[in-house]
């Protein structure tokens, strides 16, 4: 009998995957050698220490970790002993540099040499127009015209308005309460005194609106910057949105008002009475506006979370301090009534 041999020469299973899994080598190292090889080309050698950390999330959970710790501080120490004071990381998926102390200050706001922008998710929440993303002749043009709502005199002129807010806040909050807690309080009457200076608004319901917008805006801001339903910073874009259509009212309003006292010959009559009202009037050389109604709004919103949190917490502390230091708070009580009494002669 004569035997026959077949040869199978039809690819198996086990065939297929040793291709399949060669082609994915292959591919996933010629992606690696491209990459590393683009990345040695167009990353500069003198960066600072540090590190990036993973792609879009760098160091941002680290640091909004910290935030939400009260522990921001702590966590900028730790970067500062580790790497010393000029390190790089990643925040809210932009590289950054982190530059700490007075020289490296110095170097930042009067050098020129570097200009400053804020990440793309908090210029959604403030403007694109603020101070904190122009450099150049645009941020001196801007600085100048808030200097110009902050001068000594105009200063004096407001001493009355805070203390009239202040009053009013003690009486409704404070008195004939055996506690109160402080921290709220305190930013509560800090955002009553700003709306009051910057936008000339009085107490009620757009004001109490106003108050709530603006905390959704902060929480925002120390947020996850992903933009779908339910997250705080999809939330922070619709308060801000609310907050800047409140703004761009009064902007109009006061615009209005301004035109109507010029038409009158009193234009300068109403200049110092709130921040909007004062950058309405502000003009260049050939009497042109100084700035646009964006800008104005854009850097109002900057104004107004600039100086929230520092000052509310500042008070926060000094209540603090007189309350476990009763020798301080005797002497501030008997430096009142010596005041009150000379008041009185």
């Amino acid at each position: 009998s004569s035997s026959q041999c077949h040869l199978n020469t039809d690819p198996s299973p086990m065939d297929y995957l040793a291709i399949a899994v060669a082609l994915v080598v292959v591919t996933a190292s010629s992606v690696a050698i491209h990459l590393l090889a683009r990345v040695r080309r167009t990353q500069p050698g003198n960066l600072p220490p540090g590190s990036l950390g993973l792609p879009v999330i760098g160091q941002s959970l680290g640091l909004l970790r910290a935030m939400r710790g009260d522990g921001g501080s702590r966590w900028i120490q730790d970067r500062i002993d580790r790497y010393g004071p000029v390190s790089k990381l990643s925040l809210f998926g932009k590289p950054t540099v982190l530059l700490a102390g007075p020289a490296a200050n110095k170097f930042l706001f009067f050098s020129g040499a570097l200009s400053t922008r804020q990440p793309r998710s908090v210029q959604r929440i403030l403007g694109e127009k603020s101070i904190l993303d122009l450099h150049g002749a645009d941020h001196r043009r801007v600085r100048g015209a808030l200097l110009e709502f902050l001068r000594p005199d105009m200063l004096k002129a407001y001493v009355g308005r805070i203390d009239g807010e202040v009053r009013r806040h003690l009486e409704e909050n404070w008195a004939g309460r055996a506690t109160v807690t402080v921290l709220p309080l305190m930013k509560r009457l800090t955002f009553d005194i700003i709306s009051a200076l910057l936008f000339g608004l009085e107490r009620g319901a757009v004001r109490d609106a106003l108050a709530g917008d603006f905390v959704r805006m902060i929480e925002g801001m120390w947020a996850v910057p992903v933009n779908l339903p339910f997250t705080a910073f999809s939330r922070s874009l619709k308060a801000s949105g609310r907050a800047r259509r409140v703004l761009q009212g009064i902007t109009l309003e006061k615009k209005k008002a301004s035109q109507a006292e010029e038409e009158q010959g009193n234009g300068k009559a109403s200049r110092n009475s709130d921040l909007i009202t004062c950058l309405l009037g502000l003009t260049d050389g050939h009497g042109e506006r100084l700035l646009t109604d964006e800008e104005i709004v854009d850097n109002a919103m900057v104004a107004l979370i600039a100086g929230h949190d520092t000052s509310s917490i500042l008070m926060t502390f000094m209540v603090r301090h007189l309350a476990n230091d009763d020798a301080t708070l005797a002497a501030m009580v008997q430096g009142k009534a010596r005041g009150d009494c000379q008041e009185q002669r």
